[in-house]
């Protein structure tokens, strides 16, 4: 009987699962057998192995061979189990010195022809390998991506027969560097828009201090332009940001060509969208949009065009900052620290208010259009702005507004300031800052509090109220929020014509 082990990784979430891949080569009927709670993929990696090793000249011995992944009660998914399966089963056949290869975790998915295919979630296991002191074996385009861990050692062979040589002394397989950075799009300018003043001012507050934004207008007045361009405005991700959102598109397959992402993701799904789309979930628990837009925008056009039951999703990973997908066998959360960012017509048909163009069912037809939305829902946006169509004489003649680049400086100082007050266990944006660490000046207090009296404010929107103050004053360089912070705070509290919200 001979035996060997080769560590791998399961993933719960960007969370990389410790896995043992047990071989066992003992006399009997010849058979090849996985065990462990496979799914269909990592069942047929029978066949993919079976064939690598027939392409290098190769064959499995005419006796049982039995492969084991512990822990055997945590379900194993994905094709990443092809290398280390292949690895334990040429070492326990002597091919590869079982001591050296127990010094490593390995994952990769298996050609015919033992050439290796990218598979998801190098990132994370690289970092979970560099945890327990081990080395990692991947694929070699993922070698850049690997590399992002820093010390851990890492062998990117393009095949499985130059790993082979590599471990036998024959070939040398050069350390890979990091892949980089992914390159920053340039988008569209702000300068582009004109008019829109209260437009412009609410996104800059948005940008500055993350905080979720609705755009409620008629057709064609410029809603998708300027959520267009927030991306723009907001400042580079911090080093601990970058890896955490890069850790995220990696284990969903979209980390391209391995290189951290820099720039705050842009997510804008169709209004199609399934709520497992959205908020992650389907047959291996993928993350959905919420989490692909984690530290970055998550931008839903035509609001009230999703189905209600998706748009509901929204609510927990709003305040929560992660979402959680639940199965019968095991619950797994990814983060899901977001703005949002919608944009929707005040009807149906898109032109309640206008006397002219607004259909007959007016004003019900507004009435059942934003019946749609739910009360909580809205109540978690901090910002809701008018934008009124600009007319042709203003598009023709007026000047380009400030462009993103002016803008930009302003947000970034902003978010300088919110940043020099948070301490390290703290939200780095007003979006996400305790309301009790606000400070106000004494007549700022009193209308906040006289505001929310004679609105109605709900307790979570005195909060919101707050926050957005803070940003309005780290905008203006105030130290304190001032009356008119909050003044201007409570202008952008949900007003939508034919409803009210607190």
């Amino acid at each position: 009987m001979s035996l060997a082990t080769i560590h791998s990784f399961a993933f719960s979430g960007i969370e990389a699962v410790p896995v043992e891949v047990q071989v066992q080569i003992a006399s009997g009927l010849p058979a090849f057998l996985v065990v462990g709670l496979p799914d269909k993929a990592v069942g047929e990696a029978r066949e993919r192995v079976r064939a690598a090793l027939t392409a290098m000249g190769l064959a499995l011995p005419p006796r049982r061979v039995l492969i084991n992944l512990a822990p055997a009660d945590l379900l194993k998914e994905g094709s990443h189990f092809d290398l280390p399966m292949a690895l334990a089963v040429l070492a326990a056949m002597d091919v590869l010195p079982r001591e050296e290869l127990g010094q490593y975790a390995a994952l990769g998915e298996l050609s015919l022809d033992g050439s290796l295919n990218p598979v998801s979630g190098v990132l994370p296991a690289a970092i979970a390998a560099g945890a327990a002191e081990l080395g990692l074996i991947c694929p070699g385009p993922q070698g850049g991506e690997a590399a992002w861990a820093g010390t851990v050692e890492v062998l990117a062979p393009v095949d499985l027969l130059s790993l082979i040589n590599h471990f036998r002394g024959s070939q040398v397989l050069t350390p890979p560097g990091t892949s980089g950075l992914a390159p920053a799009q340039a988008g569209p300018d702000l300068a582009d828009v004109k008019g829109m003043e209260s437009a412009r001012r609410a996104l800059e507050i948005a940008a500055a201090g993350g905080h979720n934004l609705l755009l409620v207008g008629p057709p064609g007045a410029g809603k998708s332009m300027l959520a267009a361009r927030l991306p723009g405005l907001l400042p580079d991700l911090t080093p601990s940001e970058a890896l955490e959102v890069s850790m995220i598109h990696s284990v969903a397959g979209m980390l391209e060509g391995g290189r951290l992402l820099k720039r705050p993701p842009f997510r804008e799904p169709h209004h199609g969208a399934s709520q497992a789309a959205l908020a992650g979930g389907g047959s291996r628990a993928r993350p959905g949009e919420v989490s692909l837009a984690h530290r970055g925008v998550l931008f839903l056009d035509e609001l009230p065009e999703f189905p209600r039951p998706v748009l509901e999703v929204l609510r927990q990973p709003l305040e929560s900052g992660q979402t959680t997908v639940s199965r019968a066998a095991a619950h797994i959360t990814y983060p899901a620290r977001f703005q949002l960012i919608a944009a929707m017509n005040p009807c149906r048909c898109g032109h309640l208010g206008d006397a002219a163009r607004e259909c007959g069912r007016a004003p019900r037809c507004g009435e059942d259009y934003l019946g749609k939305l739910s009360g909580p829902l809205l109540d978690r946006m901090d910002l809701t702005v008018q934008v009124q169509p600009v007319s042709a004489v203003e598009l023709s003649r007026a000047p380009p507004g400030e462009s993103t680049v002016i803008v930009a400086a302003r947000v970034a100082a902003a978010r300088a300031a919110q940043r020099a007050r948070a301490s390290p266990d703290m939200a780095a944006t007003n979006a996400e800052v305790d309301s009790a660490r606000v400070t106000l000046t004494e007549d700022g207090r009193k209308l906040a509090e006289q505001a929310a009296t004679r609105l109605g404010l709900s307790p979570r929107g005195f909060t919101r109220v707050l926050r957005v103050a803070r940003t309005i004053a780290d905008l203006a360089g105030a130290p304190t929020v001032r009356r008119q912070d909050v003044a201007e705070a409570l202008a952008f509290r949900h007003r939508i014509p034919g409803r009210q919200f607190a």
